[in-house]
C-alpha cells in the first residue's frame, strides 16, 4: 500500500479576501495599486536593462507575472514582478546560454516552484539559515551596484562581462572615457531618490505651506520624479547621454503575442543548475517578502506559503511565453502597497493594469529616458537591498555565524549565487553537526552509591552520527573489575541509526570482556528505535529497566549476567 502524498489545495487568497469586501476597501486598493504601478515603472525597466535584456521584458514581466502573482497568490498584499535579486542570475544566464535558454530556464523554474508549493514544501524555505540569506543578499547588492557603474559613468562598452573581476578590469581600463554629463545626471537622480520625502504622516493641527508641499511631494515616488526630471532635461538641453531609444530603439506600445521558445532536452540538461537557482532564489525572496508584509499588516490574514509558491510557479511559467523574465515577490513594491493602504490582491491586480495602460499610452516617451538616470535609481535599490549593519554586528556572534555569512557574501561576489548557497549550506550543516556533537555528553552517574563492579553513565543530548565517538570510547574508561555497565538515558532525547549501531558495537565489545550492558530510563523515541532495529532482542528485554535504581538492584542480586558472546554476529552499519 503506497503512502499518500501530501498535496496542497489550489485556493488563491483572492477568493477569501472577497468575503466582506466593500467600496471603501476597493477605493483603497485602487489607490494603492495605482501608486505601486507608478513606482514599479522605472524599476521594471531598470531591472531588465541591468539583467542584459530589453526594457520591455521587465515591463511585460511586471504586468503579466505581477497580475498572476496577485490573482493566484497566498498573500493579501504581496506585489510580484522582476526583482533586483535576479539581476545577477539572469545576466549570467543570458551571457552563457542566450536569451532563448533564459526563457526555457525560467519556465522550468516555474514548474519547479509550483511543485514545491503543491507538495507543501513552502515551510522548508524557512530552514535556510539567516546568515546565508544575508550573505548572498549583500553579495547580490554589491554586484548590482558594480554593474551600474558602466551606465553611471557613461562608459562606451558594448557588453559587460558577467564575472566580478572582469567587470573591475573593464571599468578600470576605460575609466578615462567617463562622460561627466552622465555621471552628474546619475548622481543627481540618486540624490533625488534619497532625499525625496517618503513619509505620509501629517502633524495634528494647523500646518503651513511647507508641510502642505511636503505632503503633496510625499505622494509622488522619488524614482518617478528623478526619471521625469532626467528625461525632460535630456530632451530640452539635448544632453549627450545614452538613452533607451539610442540603445534599444524604444519600447513597443502593445503586449507581445504568445511565442513558445525552442525547447530541446539537450538544452534543458544544461539548464538544470540555472533552473534550480532561479526557483530557489524566487522561493526565498517571495516568502521573505510575504513575511515582511505579514509583520507590516498584522490585521490581515497571514500568507499561505504553499499557495504563494504555486502562484510564483504559474507566473514564472507564463511570463517567458510573452518574452518576460524571472519574477518573484518584491519587498519595495509590497511595502509601498501596504503603506498606501492596500488590503487585498485587488491592489496588485490594479498595479499590473496601471503598468499596462502606461505601456499602451506612453511607451513612445520612454525612448528619451537616459540610462544614467536608471543607473542612479538602481544604485539606491542596491543600497537598500543590502543589510550592511550585519557586518558591523558580526563581532557579537560566534565564529560559525561569521564564517557562513562572510563566506557566502564573498562567494556570491567572486563566483556566483549557486556556489555561494551550496557552500554556505555545507558550512552551516558542518557547524551544526559539530555543535550538536559537542552538546552530546557521556558523564559518570551522580547519585546513589554504585554496587561493586557496576559502572553507570548518564547520556545527555542527541546520539547521532556526529557524536558516536563518545560512546565508542566508553570501554577504554572501565576499570578491570567491571561486570556491568548501566547507561542512564533519561536526558538523551533522540537517537539515529548511527547511534543504534554505536550501542550495538558497545554491547558486543563489552560481551567480549564478559561485561553486561543495561539501559535505564529510556525515552520514547530511542526506545522505539531500539525495538524496531532488533537491538532489544539482541541485548535482552530484561536488560532495559525503568530506572538506574532497578539496574543497581538487579546487579546486587546477581541477576545481571553477561550474555554469551556471539562473535559470529556481523556488525551492522545502518548509518
Amino acid at each position: 500500500m503506497s503512502l499518500p502524498v501530501p498535496i496542497h489545495p489550489f485556493r488563491p487568497r483572492l477568493l477569501d479576501a472577497m468575503a466582506g469586501y466593500n467600496k471603501q476597501r476597493f477605493a483603497a486598493d485602487v489607490g494603492a495599486g495605482i501608486t505601486v504601478g507608478i513606482v514599479a515603472l522605472p524599476l521594471a525597466m531598470a531591472f531588465a536593462i541591468a539583467s542584459g535584456v530589453k526594457p520591455e521584458a521587465g515591463l511585460f514581466t511586471a504586468i503579466i507575472a505581477g497580475f498572476l502573482i496577485s490573482a493566484l497568490g497566498g498573500s493579501n498584499v504581496q506585489i510580484g514582478g522582476p526583482a533586483g535579486a535576479f539581476i545577477v542570475i539572469v545576466y549570467g544566464i543570458v551571457e552563457r546560454f542566450g536569451l532563448a535558454n533564459l526563457l526555457i530556464s525560467t519556465a522550468m523554474a516555474g514548474v519547479l516552484l509550483f511543485a514545491m508549493g503543491w507538495l507543501k514544501l513552502g515551510a522548508l524555505v524557512r530552514y535556510i539559515p539567516v546568515s546565508i540569506v544575508i550573505g548572498f543578499t549583500n553579495g547580490i547588492a554589491v554586484l548590482i551596484g558594480l554593474s551600474q557603474l558602466k551606465d553611471l559613468l557613461g562608459l562606451q562598452v558594448d557588453k559587460m562581462p558577467a564575472d566580478f573581476f572582469s567587470q573591475l578590469a573593464v571599468i578600470g581600463h576605460l575609466i578615462h572615457t567617463t562622460n561627466p554629463v552622465a555621471l552628474a545626471m546619475g548622481l543627481g537622480c540618486l540624490a533625488i531618490v534619497v532625499l525625496w520625502p517618503k513619509s505620509y504622516a501629517m502633524p495634528q493641527g494647523p500646518i503651513g505651506l511647507i508641510a502642505h508641499l511636503r505632503r503633496w511631494a510625499a505622494h509622488l515616488p522619488g524614482t518617478i520624479v528623478a526619471l521625469v526630471a532626467a528625461t525632460v532635461a535630456t530632451v530640452l538641453l539635448k544632453l549627450p547621454v545614452e538613452t533607451i531609444g539610442s540603445r534599444f530603439g524604444g519600447i513597443p506600445s502593445a503586449l507581445p503575442s504568445l511565442a513558445l521558445p525552442d525547447f530541446s532536452w539537450q538544452s534543458a540538461k544544461l539548464l538544470v543548475i540555472p533552473t534550480i537557482t532561479i526557483a530557489l532564489l524566487g522561493a526565498i525572496e517571495s516568502l521573505l517578502c510575504a513575511r515582511v508584509a505579514d509583520n507590516m499588516a498584522p490585521d490581515l490574514p497571514r500568507h499561505d506559503p504553499n499557495q504563494e509558491l504555486m502562484a510564483q510557479g504559474v507566473a514564472n511559467f507564463v511570463a517567458p511565453l510573452f518574452g518576460g523574465i524571472a519574477a518573484t515577490g518584491t519587498i519595495a513594491r509590497t511595502v509601498t502597497n501596504v503603506r498606501a493602504g492596500g488590503t487585498s490582491p485587488i491592489a496588485g491586480i490594479v498595479h499590473a493594469l496601471t503598468l499596462l495602460m502606461i505601456v499602451l499610452v506612453a511607451a513612445p516617451l520612454a525612448m528619451n529616458v537616459p540610462l544614467a538616470a536608471l543607473a542612479g535609481i538602481l544604485l539606491f535599490v542596491a543600497w537598500n537591498m543590502g543589510e550592511w549593519r550585519e557586518f558591523a554586528r558580526l563581532r557579537h556572534f560566534m565564529l560559525p555565524y561569521r564564517t557562513v555569512l562572510v563566506g557566502t557574501f564573498l562567494l556570491t561576489v567572486i563566483f556566483d549565487l549557486t556556489v555561494a548557497v551550496e557552500v554556505g549550506l555545507l558550512l552551516a550543516c558542518g557547524f551544526f553537526i559539530y555543535r550538536m556533537s559537542q552538546l552530546f555528553a557521556v558523564r559518570p552517574h551522580q547519585g546513589e552509591p554504585l554496587p561493586e563492579g557496576v559502572a553507570a553513565f548518564e547520556l545527555f543530548g542527541s546520539l547521532f552520527f556526529g557524536a558516536v565517538g563518545k560512546i565508542e570510547a566508553l570501554p577504554a574508561q572501565l576499570p578491570p573489575s567491571t561486570r556491568a555497565v548501566v547507561l542512564e538515558m533519561h536526558r538523551m532525547i533522540s537517537m539515529d541509526t548511527s547511534g543504534i549501531d554505536a550501542l550495538q558495537q558497545l554491547h558486543r565489545s563489552l560481551q567480549r570482556q564478559g561485561i553486561a550492558l543495561v539501559l535505564a530510563n529510556v525515552n520514547e523515541q530511542p526506545l522505539g528505535l531500539i525495538r524496531r532495529s532488533g537491538f532489544e532482542a539482541e541485548i535482552g528485554p530484561e536488560q532495559i529497566v525503568p530506572s538506574v535504581g532497578d539496574a543497581f538492584s538487579d546487579a546486587l542480586a546477581g541477576e545481571v549476567e553477561p550474555a554469551a558472546a556471539s562473535p559470529s554476529s556481523p556488525p551492522t552499519d545502518k548509518a
